[in-house]
This record gives C-alpha cells, structure tokens and sequence, in this order.
C-alpha cells in the first residue's frame, strides 16, 4: 500500500478508515482508498490528500467489486441495464454465455430451444456476430462489465438443421470458423451444455475440434458438463481431454454431484480434479444453495427431492408454486405434469449441503449464481449469491475467512478469465469497489420471495462511478463491454 499522498496529485473520490480487503486473500488493514477517474490512484494513509468527494467507511470491509463468473446475464444486460440483482450485492462484472448458450452468433426466425430461451425467447434478441452484440453493449451500457463468452448450442443452431445428431465435417468447420470470428470481435472464450438437448448429441470429438480455435486467442472453454450426477466421473474426464486436445484452459460450471445417490462425492471429484490440475489448467466455479435451476423438463425433476415452478408459458400463474402440489391439482404423475407445463423453467433441490460446503471451501473454486434474470419466479441465487457467501458461509459458518471469501469472488476469477486490472485494490487497477458490512452482510432473497436485496452492502462503484448506495441504485450505468484483446490470458494453473 502506498503511505502518505501516494504517487497522485488529486483525487476525485476517497474512501477513508476503511478495513481494505485487497482480494489477493492477504490479511485486511485499516487505510484509505483514493479514486481518479476510473482508475484507484492511491492506497493507505492518505490524510494529506484532498478529494472533491470523501466517504468515511468507519471500518467496514472495501473490496474490489465482486466478479459474478457464471451468468445468463447476455440478454439482462441490454434489457434491463439498471441490473439492480447483481449490484445490489456488490457485483461489478458478470461472465456471459455460459452453458453452450450465448446471444451471437446466431439469426433466426424462431423461438430457439431450451434451454436457450431461458436467455432470450424472441429471435429478435440474438446478433447475426459477435462484434454486434459487443457494439450493442457499447451502444447502451449496463451498469456491469460483461465478458461474454460463444455457446456451442447457438453455433449449432446456427450451423445445422437438425441438432438430434452429430455435426457433419462441414458443419464443424463452419462453427469453429464463427467461433473464430467472435474471438477476433472479442469474445473471451467457449462454453458448452452437453446437458441439454441441443448439444447432448455432440460427440467429444465434434467439441474438441471448435474449441481447438481457442489456443490461438489464448481463450478458455467452460462446460456445463454432460453429466453432474451418476456420470460424474465420466463427464470430468471428458471435459479434461476437451481441454488437453484443444490446448485450452478448462473452467467446469456451477460444480455439483446431483442425486441423493451421488451425495458425498464431491470428495472423489474435487480430487480428480485436483489431479487433473497437475497437467492442465482447470478451474470450476461453484453457487452456496443446495437447489439448481434450470429448464423444468431438464430431467432434474426425477431425481429432485422439491421442485418449484419458476414459469410456465402453458400455465403462467403457478410461477413460484410447488410442482407437486400443482401436479397433484391437474391429476398428474410429476413427469406428466412436467410435460404439461412446458415450456417452462424450475428450481430443484438435488444436491446434499455438505458437497456444497466441501466445493466452496476447495481453494480454487470461484463464485458464479447461474440465476436466471428473466425468470418470474427466480432462484433465489440471482440475487443473494454473493452475500450469503459472506454472510452465512464465512462469518456464521467459519468455512473460510473473510479475506479468503473476497478471493474467491475478485482476483481468483480475474486471473481465470483474464481481467485486466480488475479483482484486486491496487494502484492503476480499475475503480470497481464494493464497501460492506462484514457484521451485518446477508442475503435476504428466499425461495419463497427471490427479488429482495442483500443486507449489508453500503456502496458500489463501477469504473470509479457509484451504481449503488444505501440501499438505491443511483441510475448510473458505466459497464464496458470487457473485449478479450484488452485482457490478460486466463490463468487456471496453480498459484
């Protein structure tokens, strides 16, 4: 830190007697924090300094802002930039176009398939290239960065007619040459569901010829594995060869082990992946609830202990109810009432709260909500990720420190995707800041009422503009669209 004025001359904000959470996971210290611009000038005591504005923290926890690294935030950005979900909780930059689904590159005349339309339902919504997409971001700026990535559901929808198959030589050609595209316009990286019905088909080969376009860009591939429960194993194995032959650093999605039968195996998966970091750069990012979300006939109702509705185009005013007590209502067995709701999306509870605790605490795993911003009944995640990690998870649970729970959500996540300047206070990096009460910070969203804003977080800046403070967006929208020929490459190896 620097001590005394610092190397600056003026400053146009400071934060003073402040606990500086740094997000490097090194002990906090009490100093003040001097912003110009967009940019932090100083750090430390910084007493003979003046700025136009001042703040006095008395002691509660600034950090860099929080970096959201897994999201279906592609179409929220543009149409509801305010995005009063994410920086009401302290997040500054969200990752975009995960799970195989992105806005670009793609034209179409119809609704895309599920689990697509969870993003975007209208064809309107989707860009013909990257480069639109990120000019429409510039065009009208959300309050967030966004670093988005290429889904390899919307390159097949693009690219054939039929997605019941493998793609043709040609096809594969064609996706890994549009993939190529949006990297050039952009595009930090490439991410998969071979989950979900549009690419389950997709043999590991077809995945690993596009993403061998990523090397030359020094982009990353993410996964929404083909298999988070009995399969597990399998999936993790795969999605390490998906890396190794396309020489790319992996990231696996929203980590889990789903099903009671599978409950307890984080343990063999975090050591496989443990092993696998050995040769190869893999990282994983992780949510703090014991429920997924995802669309209703996704299969996870099968194995789900509870599921709530969170939409139904068939029958929109169940939103938020119990699928059973529906079910029970229409005469129906579950699956049969699945099928008579959708399209339609649910949250399910199917993961054990020890694996959860067990893959928060791996110390690289970063912190992602997967929410669901066009939900009408959204997972509570959407809104009270970050918080509850703070909240319940270090202070009242003692998983990890406080220093080590900002980590996890800043500078780990920066290095993984390649943030430059970003998930960390030092001088020269950008003025996204998050200011806190480490007493008093906690997620108030619920499953019943999933809209409610944290507690607890008293201020937060995005590229050294407020975008929210006590308890109020300010309206201010001064996100960037974060071009992946602007950043560092994606750093997934040991640190």
């Amino acid at each position: 830190m620097t001590e005394g004025k610092g190397a600056v001359g003026k400053a146009d904000l400071i934060i003073r007697g402040a606990r500086i959470v740094d997000g490097t996971g090194a002990a906090s210290r009490r100093g003040d924090l001097a912003v110009a611009d967009d940019r932090i000038v100083a750090l430390g005591d910084l007493n003979g300094l003046k700025a136009g504005r001042e703040i006095e923290a008395g002691g509660k926890a600034l950090a860099p802002g929080f970096i959201d690294a897994h999201t279906h935030d592609d179409r929220a950005a543009l149409a509801d930039p305010l995005m009063t979900c994410k920086v009401s909780q302290g997040v500054t930059t969200v990752v975009t176009g995960n799970c195989g689904v992105s806005l670009a590159p793609l034209t179409t005349e119809r609704r895309p398939p599920a689990p697509m339309d969870l993003v975007c339902e209208d064809p309107a919504g989707f860009f013909a290239d990257f480069a639109g997409y990120l000019d429409a971001l510039d065009r009208a700026p959300p309050a967030v960065n966004v670093a988005a990535q290429v889904g390899h559901a919307t390159l097949r929808v693009g690219a054939m007619d039929g997605l019941e198959r493998a793609a043709s030589a040609g096809e594969v050609k064609a996706m890994r040459g549009a993939l190529e595209d949006s990297l050039a316009a952009g595009a930090i990286g490439f991410s998969t569901g071979l989950f979900y019905p549009p690419a389950e088909a997709a043999p590991t080969e077809e995945v690993i010829e596009i993403a061998k376009g990523l090397a030359a860009f020094g982009a990353l591939h993410s996964t929404h594995m083909r298999d988070e429960g009995d399969r597990v194993l399998d999936s993790l194995a795969e999605s390490f060869r998906i890396g190794r032959e396309a020489g790319a650093p992996v990231v696996i999605s929203h980590h889990k082990c789903t099903g009671r039968q599978n409950f307890g195996r984080s343990i063999e998966t975090l050591a496989r992946i443990e092993a696998a970091r050995q040769g190869q750069p893999v990282g994983l990012d992780v949510y703090p609830y014991v429920a997924g979300s995802t669309m209703l006939a996704s299969g996870r109702a099968l194995n789900a202990e509870r599921v709530i509705v969170t939409w139904s185009q068939t029958r929109p005013e169940v939103a938020g109810r119990d699928l059973d007590e529906i079910a029970a209502e229409m005469g129906l067995e579950r699956d049969a009432a699945v099928a008579a709701l959708s399209p339609a999306g649910g949250i399910f509870f199917v993961m054990d709260e020890d694996d959860v605790r067990r893959i928060l605490t791996y110390p690289h795993a970063m912190i992602g909500s997967d929410g669901l911003p066009h939900d009408v009944h959204p997972h509570p995640r959407l809104w009270g990720t970050f918080p509850r990690v703070l909240g319940r998870y270090a202070r009242e649970l003692g998983l990890f420190s406080l220093e080590e729970a900002v980590r996890k959500m800043t500078s780990l996540t920066a290095a993984q995707f390649g943030l430059k300047d970003r998930g960390v206070l030092r001088e020269g990096a950008f003025a996204d800041l998050v200011l806190f009460d480490p007493e008093t910070v906690i997620d108030t969203a619920t499953f019943d009422d999933p809209k409610r804003p944290a507690a607890g977080i008293d201020l937060v800046l995005v590229n050294g503009r407020t975008v929210w403070q006590a308890g109020s967006h300010s309206g201010a929208r001064p996100g960037r669209a974060l071009r992946r020929q602007d950043q560092d490459p994606p750093r997934a190896a040991a640190e």
